[in-house]
């Protein structure tokens, strides 16, 4: 039984190339999309939004010198890449998908309109959220955290390659613990990399909360739907606690 009835599913580009160094893996790509299918079989309204960091990054464009709007417009058109991407796996499935984008791309995509984004939702469609939020220096997170509250979802689903938010980086410290609740004051303030700041200052005004788990684990996204434990909880009423 779903704990929520309609979530935002936040996806980073990273999470589509599997263990390739760049680009989409197709294996990935139909792993993801069979779960998102088994959520819409539950009966969940879903919606969307990727990343576009396996094709293009518009900070890392920008650290070498490009003009940063520039950049960050680019990393709008991979996002719209991966849109599509996953629009093509999914209604190969037979889930049926609408790809709305903040930049104009009338062949491709519908404009995002608010109202129109949540009548394809109640119709059982799933909504891809495209090309961030259309302006350049916010992050695909502000968008995620932006179109959640548009669509008044319950929960941002963030999956990520890890299996929640540590109190350091466990890539670098084996003593790293992870959080099992998390508030998001207390994300803010240790920067602990949740989401970017405007993102997370967003969801604690909205009081949307975040659920942070490891994508790669087969099932993990109909199992954070349905409530269960399989990863970190981010909600502004939270009692902070690490994993024992």
């Amino acid at each position: 039984m779903p704990k929520y009835g309609r979530v935002l599913l936040k996806l980073s580009g990273e999470a589509l190339k599997g263990g390739a160094e760049s680009g989409i893996d197709r294996a990935t790509l139909e792993q993801i999309a069979g779960q998102i299918q088994a959520v819409r079989a539950l009966g969940v309204e879903l919606c969307l939004v990727i990343g576009g960091g396996n094709i293009f990054r518009g900070v890392a464009g920008a650290s070498v010198g490009m003009d940063r709007a520039s950049a960050d417009y680019m990393g709008m058109l991979a996002t719209a890449m991966n849109s599509l991407a996953i629009q093509d796996a999914l209604e190969s499935l037979g889930v049926e998908t609408r790809v709305l984008s903040a930049i104009a791309m009338d062949q491709i995509a519908e404009p995002y309109i608010r109202r129109r984004a949540l009548r394809h939702l109640e119709k059982g469609r799933v909504v891809i959220f495209s090309a961030g939020t259309g302006n350049p220096y916010f992050t695909t997170d502000t968008a995620a955290a932006l179109r959640a509250a548009e669509m008044s979802a319950e929960v941002i689903l963030k999956a990520t390659k890890v299996d929640g938010v540590y109190d350091s980086d466990p890539r670098t410290n084996a003593e790293a613990r992870r959080f099992v609740r998390l508030n998001h004051l207390d994300a803010l303030s240790r920067r602990l990399g949740v989401m970017d700041a405007t993102a997370l200052s967003l969801c604690m005004d909205n009081d949307l909360p975040i659920v942070v788990f490891d994508i790669r684990v087969p099932g993990n996204i109909v199992r954070a739907v349905q409530g269960e434990a399989v990863g970190t909880v981010v909600e502004t009423d939270a009692t902070t606690a690490l994993a024992n």
